[in-house]
């Protein structure tokens, strides 16, 4: 069965609301969370960018769910801090903490100062930052020399079963290279037919561990009123790779989405009124062979949205404890 969850958007919520808001997800019925680690929003409008894992700590304490989070290590963070914050949250909260790897985009990781490398040099350094906090969470004394230097670290706090690392993915072929060392896979919502031959590159090349999706939808009282809440909020956001890697600032995302019109969203976020439509469609990506599903309504006011999806949206779906 399927675990629905809430995905909690410090790009667009104050860390302190996003804390209400993860609270009244769970009591709504949502049995798992997640976040993705930004510096920057992908919008001046949306205005925000809590430091996840702070914001983790609290949410990790104030609920019962599993969290997870995206993070980039290997530029804006050194990989062995990252394994030591893994590394705590896993031994605070056993079982129920995941991190989800990726190669970032440089609208969080030009604030080092450093060059935005190409695509290929992304991907190496993350599979050597992978091994790094792979082998420190594992209790060894790592040193190493390559896009990422380590020197002679060590994990002093671990819990006993190091927390899952997943590979976050938007195409096939990284899909397959994450089978590699992945522990599981995440992406986005997309055609039907793309994210089946992603399941399936995973699984095929020996991708072990849950599959999970993020789901971007808009939700309001009127077709109208969600069309243009996902406008005003997501619009920088309809951009396919390598474009949405590669611009460093929210004020480019917005230059560039000027001319973008509300039609144009429907092809990256779900958008009615009906909570009947949402739960269709929520079902049709269970039915692709999804383990866990997030849900990311893309407005900045998650109350409503929490209070109608438990309601009406939940109890339509298979929902289990994950």
């Amino acid at each position: 069965m399927t675990v629905y969850g809430f995905h909690a958007s410090h790009e667009q919520v104050p860390p302190a609301d996003l804390l209400d808001a993860v609270v009244r997800a769970e009591q709504a019925g949502f049995t798992a969370a997640m976040c993705s680690d930004h510096f920057s929003p992908w919008s001046a409008r949306q205005g925000e960018s809590g430091f996840a894992w702070s914001w983790l700590g609290a949410a990790l304490q104030a609920t019962g769910l599993s969290f997870g989070v995206v993070n980039a290590p290997g530029q804006r963070y050194h990989p062995a801090i990252i394994a030591q914050a893994i590394g705590t949250l896993g031994s605070m909260y056993p079982g129920r903490f995941w991190a989800a790897l990726g190669t970032g985009e440089a609208s969080n990781e030009h604030i080092t100062g450093d060059p935005w490398p190409r695509k290929e040099q992304r991907t190496e350094r993350l599979e050597q930052s992978v091994d790094v906090i792979r082998r420190l969470l594992q209790g060894e004394e790592v040193s190493h020399d390559g896009l990422v230097t380590v020197d002679r670290a060590r994990l002093w706090t671990r819990p006993e079963e190091p927390p899952a690392l997943l590979g976050a993915a938007v195409s096939e072929a990284t899909a397959r290279w994450c089978a590699g060392w992945a522990d599981g896979l995440i992406t986005v919502n997309a055609e039907h037919d793309h994210l089946r031959r992603m399941i399936t590159a995973y699984k095929e090349a020996g991708g072990r561990g849950k599959v999970c999706l993020q789901v971007h939808l808009s939700y309001a009282a009127t077709d109208e009123e969600a069309l243009a809440l996902a406008h005003d909020q997501w619009r920088s956001n309809v951009f396919p790779p390598p474009f949405c890697w590669d611009v460093d600032t929210a004020d480019s995302f917005d230059l560039a989405a000027e001319h973008v019109p509300p039609e144009a969203m429907h092809k990256t976020v779900h958008v009615s009124s009906d909570p009947g439509r949402h739960a269709e469609w929520l079902n049709q990506y269970a039915g692709l062979g999804f383990d866990a599903i997030y849900l990311h309504h893309v407005g900045r006011e998650q109350s409503e949205f929490v209070d109608v999806f438990g309601t009406k949206v939940l109890p339509q779906l298979e929902v289990t404890r994950p």
